[in-house]
């Protein structure tokens, strides 16, 4: 009996002990700092990323590359940063783990309330004077580009409003608040059932290049280093491809 005891307690060692284990794996988190426009394409990656590295769940928080690129260097600990432009990168280039990678490239589309009530076909019809226009603020990343479309097209526009990430502007368009935004072309995809997209020439002068870097604040390098590779590999190449990003 005293021999069964023995035998019993060292089991239930093991068994804590493994139960331990398995627990510090599924408290391994992943967070990563990511612009807007990447949302629907980085919320699958993440999805398959967790189940290629069981224990492992990915957090993602989207915004502005601008506001994220100061949040960095406020000190916001975070594993990964991935912009929308290397603007903003290059601005957080000091809390960088590494150099910068690019991963994939961007440019504008026309959204418009789906069917097009208005008839809008290219920039110029977005200067009419009863036209609800919204874009992104100047240092947003798809801000940035809307204005060297503008200097492309030889237009200026007159904007309702100027938005944060370019996510809000496609809310406003798809909400029927505005009669058209400047948004990419993969923001558009991801709601087109709500909105079509314009393809107008002038966009392939503002083409964004997408960087990716680790922190040096990352509390998990490891994983920060094994991401960086996914989005940049086979599976990230597929996923993006999908959701209508080119190669860089």
């Amino acid at each position: 009996m005293r021999f069964r005891a023995i035998v019993a307690g060292l089991l239930a060692v093991l068994l804590l002990g493994a139960c331990g284990q398995a627990g510090s794996e599924q408290q391994r988190t992943l967070t990563v700092l990511a612009a807007a426009s990447l949302t629907e394409s980085f919320d699958e990656l993440g999805q398959r990323f967790s189940a290629d590295h069981p224990g492992v769940r990915v957090t993602f928080d989207y915004q502005g590359s601008s506001t994220l690129a100061e949040q960095v260097n406020q000190g916001r600990a975070a594993d990964v940063f991935a912009s929308a432009d290397t603007r903003n990168m290059d601005r957080a280039a000091a809390n960088l783990n590494g150099a910068a990678q690019p991963f994939a490239t961007n440019r504008l589309a026309i959204a418009v309330p789906k069917g097009n009530p208005k008839g809008i076909r290219s920039l110029a019809d977005l200067t009419a004077p009863d036209r609800v226009v919204v874009v992104c603020a100047p240092q947003v990343p798809c801000g940035s580009a809307s204005e060297q479309v503008e200097k492309a097209a030889g237009v200026q526009l007159a904007p309702a409003s100027e938005e944060d990430d370019v996510k809000s502007v496609l809310q406003k368009v798809a909400a029927g608040e505005a009669d058209a935004g400047l948004v990419y072309v993969t923001d558009a995809r991801s709601a087109a059932d709500k909105v079509d997209a314009i393809e107008f020439p002038e966009a392939q002068q503002a083409v964004n290049t997408y960087p990716i870097a680790a922190l040096k604040s990352a509390p998990e390098p490891e994983l920060a280093a094994q991401f960086l590779e996914y989005v940049r590999g086979p599976v990230g190449r597929e996923v993006l491809g999908a959701r209508g990003f080119a190669a860089p």
